[in-house]
């Protein structure tokens, strides 16, 4: 096997950070080092490669074309070996990486995490958005929440959290201005959709039976958005309970005919390996969970 020619690991990762942070003070932060000794490490790894990283004053110094090449590839490098790191170092606190759509996020999750944070102040959560299919091998991240809509990795631990209940929402002084007694009072309604779940409407309808073709509308491009203009008035639209649970709670929003169960169930998925901070969690998420009451 070729061995490998790399200059000082301590350079690139000087210069990485230089790059990343914009300034050396910044870097030398990071790394606990001092400026000059960063300057030096960036100015030995110049000489070794025979090119110039940065360029302008000492004061406004800026990558050259050849330093962000290499910063692109360096960050990654050690990203992926920072990842590497943590999937087989099992600690108790410091971060904890999680994946969630954006709508359960800030619907659900956001407004219980200091309960989390307050009975594990070691622990950091880092939430990062997401509607793609769970991919432990691809992505960074130990937890996944997700609407358990695709196919779960076989080897991941999942947690069941919620059944999924849907049904129409709508703000309060719409539905009493619609005067809205029966569900075939919503064909005055106008209807809100989002392009992130388009059969929304079509799927309630079918399970409770209400024959109405035309469920036309507006069409929104991130549930949240939809959430919001059905709470400004705007219209009626289809949301899981979970979402909206708080905004009936507080009067924003009212659901006139209730809410149906789905055939999907809200998950939190982690990756096989034992890790105490996404079992720590997981089991809060769980606890979460059950104690949200069912509509």
């Amino acid at each position: 096997m070729a061995r490998r020619r790399l200059p000082s690991l301590n350079a690139l990762a000087a210069f990485e950070a230089s790059g990343r942070l914009g300034r050396m003070t910044l870097a030398a932060d990071e790394l606990a080092v001092t400026h000059g000794a960063i300057s030096r490490h960036v100015r030995h790894l110049e000489e070794v490669l025979g090119i110039r990283l940065f360029e302008g004053p000492k004061n406004a110094l800026r990558l050259t074309e050849s330093g962000q090449t290499l910063l692109a590839h360096l960050t990654e490098g050690f990203d992926r070996i920072e990842a590497g790191v943590r999937a087989v170092v099992d600690e108790e606190e410091g971060a904890l990486d999680v994946s969630c759509t954006g709508t359960f996020s800030m619907r659900w999750l956001i407004p219980r995490l200091h309960r989390f944070q307050a009975a594990h102040p070691a622990i950091e959560v880092r939430l990062s958005a997401s509607y793609a299919p769970i991919d432990f091998a691809r992505e960074r991240y130990e937890v996944a929440i997700r609407l358990a809509e695709h196919p779960l990795p076989k080897d991941a631990i999942i947690t069941e959290l919620l059944k999924e209940h849907f049904g129409p929402v709508l703000s309060a002084d719409l539905a009493k201005r619609l005067h809205l007694k029966r569900v075939d009072d919503l064909k005055r309604a106008p209807l809100l959709h989002t392009i992130t779940r388009p059969d929304a409407w079509v799927d309630w309808a079918a399970r409770i039976g209400w024959k109405n073709t035309d469920l036309r509308g507006t069409d929104y491009e991130h549930f949240y958005y939809m959430l919001e203009a059905a709470t400004g008035g705007l219209g009626a639209c289809i949301a899981p309970w979970p979402m909206v649970i708080d905004d009936i709670r507080a009067g924003r929003l009212v659901a006139p005919f209730g809410f149906v169960l789905s055939e999907h169930a809200y998950v939190a998925a982690r990756r096989p390996r034992r890790n105490r901070k996404a079992q720590v969690f997981c089991e809060w998420l769980q606890q979460e969970a059950e104690n949200t009451p069912t509509p």
